[in-house]
């Protein structure tokens, strides 16, 4: 039996809209407000997911529980996968005492906090962002920050602010492939377009991270670094997305501007080094921070043994992601497993869709091609080298496993949530909310994006749930598709730092655990003022800069 999807089921879209957003309200709350551990936090938005849906919505109770448990699954591969082998590999490092050696080679080219920030935070989480996405840039850089010195909430947070520039073509190109191949716009044109929204945001966002740190005069100190980080980030961002494709963007421009910063820092170095590894202001992690010690100078044979891990999961990633080699791994082995009582059994309807179409729910058991196992091989092979015996290597994996169970478990529930609310309409109840908006549809369709992030965990499943409706949106109201499709993944970029399953992802690698409302509260003001910033760059778009839509060819 086919069930319609209905998205104002009260015939007064402002009850409805409301209904639709009590599942994201009581996660928030009790995560935010009550200080409510976040997988009970999870749980709790589970069920009113399922009592919204099932209750306001009419979608059958057997539906519903399906659908929650096939989110469940995606929760576990691959982003619980990916949170679990990173944490592992981190474990391994760190009980070798490689870890700390790499902290000292880090700190060798620059002691200044601000400068590791930009570094570490920004540049090298663009390249595992390009490479990998999916949790892998967080987990990678918080868990170098807080190894670094840094307060907990320092690490997890500023980690967050700092992966919004690359999310859009992160995965090589991920998102934004997936937006033109579900739902037919010209890969190139709207890849172009995001080129010529997020190179702005590239040059602020390290000026904001900064700030957001230390303070504005501080911020101001190293201002010459921060140009030189944004703009060499931003230069080939542009260039890339507007002339070979979407693929390569990310990792390019991390590339060149990771070496940018390294060389520039060679011949420059601010007057005064900022050595607090606390955010200026109320941390209330400040205490757990680690004070500088004495830079330590290794030789050039620790060095290598530090950095081999790393560089073996750089190329681990990196390989993981190329198209071909995730055909050939799928398949070797890659079932599919059909929803039952699900799949293909829910059907899109109009103004979402020109015409009705099925939702379809298989669940591909893509091990071999995950992410996850690239970064465990890299982990394995790391141990190795490191001299570990197979009997250790098991031992650490297993606690590692017990060290991120809870993690774990709140991952597979938000994912559920996010799916559930999917496959019931009522995200889309929230999408056609913001796209009743008339003359202000490029500013409030480009938050349409940012809820879609915030809820769901992934710019590539925002572009899969409200790609086809800012198209129509955008016909009806004679804007440019293509804008308004860039739009929805810009400015869900910044609704990265909020979703749930990223925090939690955060929260563990800096084994800063129960904290994941503290971390939501310090990013809330950043992602939301973010966003409407790119509101308010996709409205000048629409009406005042009419030549940035022109195709390049």
């Amino acid at each position: 039996m086919i069930w319609q999807q209905i998205y104002d089921p009260f015939g007064n879209m402002y009850i409805s809209t409301l209904l639709a957003a009590i599942p994201v309200v009581v996660m928030l709350v009790a995560l935010g407000f009550l200080h409510i551990k976040a997988h009970i936090a999870a749980g709790l938005g589970l069920i009113a997911a399922i009592v919204v849906a099932v209750f306001a919505y009419g979608m059958p109770m057997d539906m519903a529980g399906r659908a929650a448990v096939y989110g469940g699954f995606t929760g576990l591969l691959p982003i619980g996968w990916i949170v679990l082998n990173i944490i592992f590999l981190q474990q391994l490092a760190e009980q070798n005492g490689s870890f700390k050696i790499l902290q000292d080679s880090l700190s060798g080219i620059t002691a200044d906090r601000r400068l590791q920030l930009l570094l570490i935070a920004f540049c090298f989480g663009a390249f595992f962002e390009g490479a990998a996405g999916f949790g892998t840039p967080v987990a990678v850089t918080a868990g170098i920050l807080i190894g670094l010195g840094f307060s907990p909430l320092a690490a997890s947070g500023l980690s967050l602010i700092a992966n919004t520039a690359p999310v859009a073509f992160g995965a090589l190109g991920t998102p934004v492939i997936t937006l033109a191949k579900v739902h037919g716009y010209d890969l190139m044109e709207v890849t172009a377009m995001i080129g010529r929204q997020l190179p702005f945001f590239s040059l602020l966002v390290p000026f904001w991270l900064i700030w957001a740190f230390a303070g504005r005069k501080a911020m101001m100190e190293i201002w010459p670094a921060i140009l030189v980080t944004g703009l060499s980030f931003a230069i080939p961002q542009y260039l890339v997305s507007n002339f070979i494709g979407p693929e390569l963007v990310d990792i390019i421009a991390a590339i060149v501007s990771m070496v940018s910063l390294v060389l520039f820092l060679r011949v420059w170095q601010p007057k005064t080094i900022w050595t607090s590894p606390s955010i200026k202001g109320h941390d209330i992690s400040a205490h757990e921070a680690k004070p500088p010690g004495p830079v330590v100078v290794h030789d050039r044979a620790a060095l290598i043994r530090a950095w081999t891990p790393w560089v073996i999961l750089s190329v681990f990633v990196f390989i993981w992601g190329l198209p071909p080699v995730k055909a050939w791994l799928n398949g070797i082995f890659a079932p599919s497993f059909p929803m039952t009582g699900l799949h293909n059994l829910i059907e899109k309807v109009p103004p979402v869709v020109p015409v009705p179409h099925k939702e379809t729910a298989v669940y591909v058991l893509n091990l071999l091609s995950a992410t996850g196992t690239g970064i465990l091989l890299s982990a394995i092979i790391s141990a190795l080298i490191m001299k570990y015996n197979p009997i250790e290597i098991v031992k650490v994996f297993f606690r590692t496993f017990w060290l991120v169970r809870y993690s774990l478990l709140t991952i597979v529930l938000m994912l559920g949530l996010g799916t559930l609310t999917r496959y019931s309409g009522t995200d889309t109840t929230l999408g056609l909310a913001f796209a009743n908006s008339g003359v202000f549809y490029p500013f409030f369709g480009t938050l349409m994006g940012w809820i879609g992030v915030a809820m769901t965990g992934s710019d590539t499943a925002s572009n899969v749930l409200f790609g086809g409706m800012q198209k129509v949106a955008a016909e009806q109201l004679g804007l440019s598709p293509n804008l308004m499709g860039a739009a929805n993944s810009s400015g869900g970029v910044m609704g990265k730092m909020i979703d749930a399953q990223s925090i939690v992802v955060a929260s563990t690698a800096t084994k800063w655990f129960n904290h994941e409302g503290d971390i939501l509260r310090y990013v809330f003001f950043h992602s939301i003022v973010l966003a409407c910033l790119v509101g308010g760059l996709v409205t000048l778009q629409a009406y005042v800069w009419p030549f940035t839509l022109m195709v390049v060819h």
